[in-house]
């Protein structure tokens, strides 16, 4: 298979599909909005565009199944899976704030090999295959060179249901916020990723993910020469539902931030 040839073709179809998402966006009617859980909200634009990217994705390579937030395909492949998340940042885009995206991460056997992140009104398309390096606008991107927390900007989620480990989370923003420039919440996995894998972030931290949210953007970073780990340092990340990025010089000193208080 040819990941760099299949790479473009995904691109294109996210630049198609973020058109469409773009047009929508300019006159949205929030009173079309649907709950799928607390806080947890749905458009019709967010199942209209997953409808057109898994067409699109049929139609590049039909062997593969899918994994898909709104559940609009449950074809399953013998081998590869496209994990998608047609509108990562939905409440940003409900409430007219400017930053949200697409997600599309190819999966081979159990192995992320291929991932695409469009920020969709910066025009900013992030991508990167197995073995292939990590890209933005097809310009090659890597991670930061910043040494220590001290010297850096990280970026996070904060949870929105599911309060539990609320607690233990505010401890580490507290320890982190006292050391590093600042720590931001942009309001989508998938861009926080994308912005670690091209060193505008140097680290991220988040728990209750799903797969569609970080698949891609886990391609991205690891590619650009970045760490993706679990809140213990193991590669569970997507199973634990829960992650750590980083630009790999400050992995050891931000895990331990986090083991401290997550048990």
């Amino acid at each position: 298979m040819n990941l760099e040839n299949l790479c473009r073709q995904v691109i294109s179809l996210s630049k198609e599909v973020g058109a469409f998402i773009r047009a929508e966006g300019q006159n949205f009617d929030r009173n079309r909005v649907e709950y799928k859980g607390l806080h947890d909200m749905v458009s019709y634009v967010d199942k209209t565009a997953e409808e057109k990217l898994v067409k699109g994705l049929s139609e590049i390579l039909p062997e593969a199944g899918f994994v898909t937030e709104e559940k609009t395909s449950s074809k399953q492949g013998e081998k590869y899976h496209w994990i998608i998340d047609p509108l990562d940042g939905t409440t940003n885009f409900i409430h007219g704030i400017p930053t949200f995206s697409i997600s599309i991460a190819l999966q081979s056997d159990e192995e992320l090999v291929l991932g695409v992140v469009y920020e969709i009104n910066r025009d900013e398309c992030f991508s990167a295959w197995k073995d292939g390096g990590a890209f933005l606008n097809g310009k090659p991107i890597s991670v930061s060179k910043a040494p220590i927390i001290e010297n850096t900007l990280l970026t996070t989620g904060f949870p929105f249901y599911e309060f539990a480990d609320m607690e233990p989370y505010l401890n580490v923003l507290r320890e982190l916020m006292q050391k590093c420039h600042g720590i931001r919440r942009i309001g989508s996995a998938a861009i926080d990723l994308a912005y670690v894998a091209s060193g505008r972030f140097d680290g991220y931290f988040e728990y209750n993910l799903n797969s569609y949210d970080v698949a891609a953007g886990i391609v991205l970073v690891k590619e650009a020469g970045g760490h993706v780990f679990d809140f213990k340092g193991g590669d569970d990340c997507i199973a634990r539902r829960q992650i750590i990025a980083t630009n790999g010089l400050i992995s050891e000193e931000l895990l331990l931030v986090i083991k401290r208080f997550f048990h």
